[in-house]
């Protein structure tokens, strides 16, 4: 076979010419065009070359954030771009560029194409942005049934901590607010935390796909489908865009795993048609529309379990549309509650009144002030991405300093400016209750802007504008309810004690809670 090769190698120089020369021709063609295009005009972190660029791209593979850094700090308030694969990021670094952006509208600067360019959403998830029942089932079926929902979120919350945290012996703990254990459901009292791993198999994992569903085979295909959407991602991202169709379609693994979501959902989204042709219109357990401009979806089309879901399937939305900013924001809070001890008692109080006054209710999580801040300042200090209001440029737009970014281009704000001392006195310390004094020092709706579903030019990570979080709502309900468990029944640790903050990971412009982290648990020690 060798020698065959040898021999059609020897026989067929015009090939390697022909590939020599369209490779030259590909790179002059990328030279001209980058010398042509208004992007050359604009600052570069890294290599810009044809060639040396893709050694950029690997560093923004790795670790973008170090690159937005570096890039914030040398450019400040100035616009800057950094190379990544088949496409530069331009990234606006000031508090300035985002009323730039809210400012714009949806045919110059696009949200939808930005999420697509990211998550490549027509080959991992099907046409969800032409058919969006998604957001508004979050704002409109699950928003308004947070109230309603809360006991039995708070009862799943307890449930999962009792499967994660195991059961030691010994007699019955009775806490008028949190219940009465008997002697099997006792967990540890002793001077010993047990370690949990943080990660999205833990208790955040745990609580999610308790909200989701209760069959294991279920939770593991929606566990798997989450992760495969992730890497199908970021795979689709290393081709052209030439050969994505291919690689979307045939390569990678998230077809196959829908198909297991599917089968498991078969049942409930059969009920759910039965169900909407029987109610009433005004019935407040009417699922949502089945169909759309097209006509009546199918029940075996992977957009209907995408894109259909009524008050009781709210776990499910949650679980697709924010299970990885809610487990983001809770594990890095729960690090920063072990790292900031001085702050439990304080939280435990509030949660304790709270509690003690209106019960496990709506009224009671929004009254948990200080909580709220301790997660908003845990979110400030360590967000869950450098990048944040992503677009893409539909026409060419100028913004209000002059700088013109072709149509085409990749863009966001840098997240470092929710961080400058402009925007916050001590801007670089951990301080929890930061936002509860702010409250208190403001009144009326002016205090409202403090809260962590609050949107402003400061607090960003939900979006700004038209296209903000649909479920930042639900999210951060939920995510408080399991704070609020967790403070009342457990004193909690690092590993070994330590009081160092475990550091973030990288990839892209995404910033993760270290996945390698220990948690101790003990059950918290009643007068």
């Amino acid at each position: 076979m060798l020698s065959s090769l040898n021999g059609f190698l020897d026989t067929s120089p015009s090939i390697i010419q022909v590939i020599s020369i369209l490779g030259t021709a590909y790179g002059a063609i990328q030279y001209i065009e980058a010398k042509r295009s208004p992007l050359n005009a604009i600052p570069t972190v890294g290599y810009s070359g044809v060639i040396t660029s893709y050694i950029t791209a690997i560093r923004w593979l790795l670790n973008g954030s170090e690159l937005i850094r570096e890039g914030s700090d040398k450019y400040p308030n100035r616009v800057f771009k950094i190379a990544a694969m088949f496409k530069w990021v331009i990234v606006l670094n000031g508090e300035q560029y985002v009323d730039d952006i809210r400012n714009a509208s949806d045919d110059v600067l696009s949200f939808v194409e930005a999420i697509e360019e990211t998550t490549h959403t027509k080959y991992v998830l099907g046409p969800v942005a032409e058919h969006p029942h998604h957001v508004v089932t979050l704002r409109s079926n699950v928003t308004r049934n947070i109230a309603t929902k809360s006991d039995e979120i708070r009862d799943e919350v307890r449930a999962a901590l009792h499967d994660l945290i195991p059961a030691t012996e010994g007699p019955p703990h009775v806490n008028p607010l949190i219940g009465v254990y008997s002697q099997n459901d006792r967990l540890d009292t002793s001077s010993e935390f047990p370690s949990v791993s943080v990660g999205p198999d833990s208790y955040a994992g745990i609580i999610s796909k308790r909200l989701a569903g209760r069959d294991p085979g279920y939770c593991a295909a929606m566990e798997k489908y989450l992760v495969d959407v992730l890497i199908s991602a970021k795979i689709i991202d290393c081709f052209p865009e030439l050969f994505r169709p291919l690689v979307g379609n045939y390569v990678t693994p998230v077809a196959k795993t829908m198909k297991q979501v599917m089968k498991y959902l078969a049942p409930t989204v059969q009920e759910r048609i039965a169900r909407y042709e029987q109610y009433g219109k005004d019935d407040t357990e009417r699922p949502l529309a089945l169909g759309d401009g097209d006509g009546r979806l199918s029940p075996h089309s992977p957009r209907y379990y995408q894109s259909n879901f009524t008050p009781k399937l709210c776990g499910y939305a949650h679980y697709y549309n924010g299970k990885l900013i809610s487990l983001k924001v809770f594990t890095q809070t729960m690090y920063d509650l072990a790292v900031h001890p001085e702050y439990l008692d304080d939280l435990r109080e509030e949660v304790e009144g709270a509690i003690r006054e209106h019960g496990w209710s709506k009224v009671a999580i929004q009254k948990l002030r200080k909580l709220d801040s301790f997660i908003k300042e845990s979110l400030r200090v360590n967000p869950t991405s450098s990048l944040v209001l992503l677009r893409k440029t539909l026409q060419n737009w100028t913004t209000t300093d002059g700088t013109l970014i072709p149509a085409g281009s990749f863009l966001g704000v840098a997240g470092s400016a929710t961080q400058s001392k402009n925007a916050f006195e001590d801007a670089h310390e951990f301080k929890g209750f930061r936002f509860a004094e702010m409250r208190d020092r403001d009144e009326g709706l002016d205090s409202m802007k403090h809260q962590m579903v609050s949107l402003d030019a400061e607090h960003i990570i939900f979006g700004y504008g038209r296209h903000a979080c649909p479920g930042r709502f639900f999210a951060v309900h939920e995510i408080k309810i399991m704070l609020a468990q967790i403070i009342l029944e457990y004193d909690v640790q690092m590993e070994n004690g330590s009081m160092d903050r475990p550091p973030s990971l990288s990839f892209e412009s995404n910033d993760v809670p270290n996945p390698k982290a220990k948690m101790r648990f003990r059950k918290r020690q009643m007068d």
